[in-house]
């Protein structure tokens, strides 16, 4: 990791305990200022622009934020936790790992009851991911490379937990039930009770030479990578269930599925409600006076809208089809082009001069609502 890397809050501009919303503002912010369509050719603004997609892409993310937050920019390394750990699993086991694994060890039935057929297939556990995506990814669809963590069956024993050349023999102590009878004495007379097996631990499997990869337990845990399909249309938060992407099963059970938080980095200039898309686009007093033919961008492209005279701040355009792909269904939605009207600023003393003599010649007659407005007051005065 480059010692000379640069803290992500501070490219925000944030502060540690800034809200998600404080985050993304502040990161919209810099996009559109940085962003590489606004500033051709400037490296620098390029430059920045990836910082501030860097620093957003961990810190709107709680679990890398949690570990950035620990560790720095070692915590959301792809190799940070790499190696050593319990079993085979570095870095730990999540709880859904621990499921998987206690349901391996126990039947599934836990440390009391257990299962009927600790033998009998069982599905592997769902597993959790997220993925960054522009605007313009989530809005036409990706196929995205993800990185993400599950159980896998061991590669040396095949799932068995035994080493190569040798197999789990059937437990003599329950006869491979996994699950014991005890009988108690009580006032009540004798009570019978099942429990699981001590001997081969609930999986009705004795296992005299484990396997030296798993330590025996037949799974491990391994970093996986999936190019994935992202739908086009799909919106900030939802989860994409990728089917049986997840840990492994048992006994020849499916695999669980991939739950993948989608995550989408604000856009400069674009805001997204539903499947339509909102923009401004600032006008000169002179083009709102007098009409124009403007280029404004879209998700296809820039395409000329007219602008006629006369326009107010607020006027808004529609562009029919140019919005966002409806998810898994026909069509798209629209653009609405928001207008706004910026006013000149460090005026030179000629050009302020044209202004008053032009304000002198229109006077209120050319202004509707400031007209009906001083109207309104003069009644209200009386």
């Amino acid at each position: 990791m480059p010692e000379n890397k640069r803290d992500y809050y501070e490219i925000l501009g944030v502060s540690k305990t800034a809200s998600e919303g404080e985050i993304k503002k502040a990161y919209r912010q810099l996009a559109k200022q940085y962003h590489p369509d606004l500033n051709p050719g400037d490296t620098a603004a390029e430059h920045k622009f990836k910082e501030a997609n860097e620093a957003y892409e961990v810190l709107s993310d709680n679990e890398k934020k949690a570990k950035y937050d620990q560790f720095g920019h070692a915590g959301v390394d792809p190799n940070f936790g790499a190696g050593g750990g319990f079993g085979g699993f570095d870095g730990g086991i999540d709880l859904g790992d621990l499921g998987d694994l206690f349901g391996h060890f126990f039947g599934g039935g836990g440390f009391g009851g257990g299962r009927s057929n600790p033998n009998a297939p069982r599905r592997g556990q769902d597993v959790s991911a997220s993925v960054n995506l522009s605007f313009e990814e989530a809005a036409k669809g990706i196929y995205k490379e993800i990185n993400y963590r599950r159980i896998e069956n061991c590669s040396d024993c095949g799932g068995s937990g035994a080493e190569k050349g040798s197999s789990p023999t059937t437990c003599p102590q329950c006869n491979g039930a996994g699950t014991v009878r005890v009988s108690q004495r009580s006032a009540f007379g004798v009570i019978q009770t099942q429990r699981s097996c001590d001997r081969c631990r609930g999986t009705g499997k004795i296992i005299e030479h484990p396997c030296k990869k798993c330590d025996g337990k037949g799974k491990v845990r391994v970093t996986r990578n999936y190019n994935v399909e992202i739908p086009a249309g799909i919106d900030d938060s939802q989860i994409l269930n990728v089917r049986e992407q997840g840990s492994a099963g048992s006994n020849g059970g499916p695999n669980g599925d991939l739950h993948l938080q989608i995550n989408i980095r604000p856009h400069p200039l674009f805001e997204r409600d539903g499947y339509d898309v909102w923009c401004e686009l600032p006008l000169t007093f002179v083009q709102a006076s007098l009409g124009a033919s403007i280029q404004v961008p879209t998700l296809e492209g820039k395409v000329n809208i007219n602008i006629p005279e006369g326009t107010q701040p607020g006027d808004v355009q529609h562009l029919k089809g140019k919005g966002i792909q409806r998810l898994h269904g026909r069509g798209k939605g629209d653009q609405h082009v928001r207008m706004t009207v910026e006013v000149p600023k460090n005026l030179n003393e000629q050009q302020k001069k044209l202004l008053r003599e032009f304000d002198e010649q229109t006077g209120d007659k050319n202004y509707a609502k400031r007209k009906g407005f001083f109207e309104k007051l003069k009644d209200n005065l009386k």
